[in-house]
């Protein structure tokens, strides 16, 4: 049962770097982006096929089984793409009415001619 997970989750770590590619090769993804993601794939595909590459961390860490350390990085993970998505997010809001402000203002200015 172990091993089908593994695999599992290697086949989901290249679904992903392939994902990650085809949306770089249109243009969706910035160099910079295609990279993180395919270091992400290949980072959770390597651990998945051999997790006991992450034993020196959690001795060091002194966790006392693998999966706290994964839901811990887990968290830490979806925590950080919250707050970047909610910048993002702010940053657009802020454009668009900026954007209706000015076109407002012109559309007034034409109805005063």
């Amino acid at each position: 049962m172990v091993l089908v997970i593994q695999l599992l989750g290697a086949l989901f770590g290249l679904f992903l770097m392939y994902l990650a590619f085809m949306n770089y090769k249109r243009k969706e993804l910035t160099i910079n982006e295609w990279a993180f993601w395919t270091v992400l794939a290949l980072g959770f595909s390597a651990i998945s096929l051999a997790p006991e590459i992450l034993n020196p961390l959690i001795r060091t860490l002194n966790i006392s089984r693998k999966m706290d350390l994964l839901i811990i990085a887990g968290f830490m993970l979806l925590t950080g793409a919250v707050f970047y998505s909610n910048i993002i997010t702010v940053k657009t809001q802020r454009k668009v009415e900026e954007l209706v402000r000015k076109l407002a203002i012109e559309e007034a200015k034409k109805r005063e001619k």
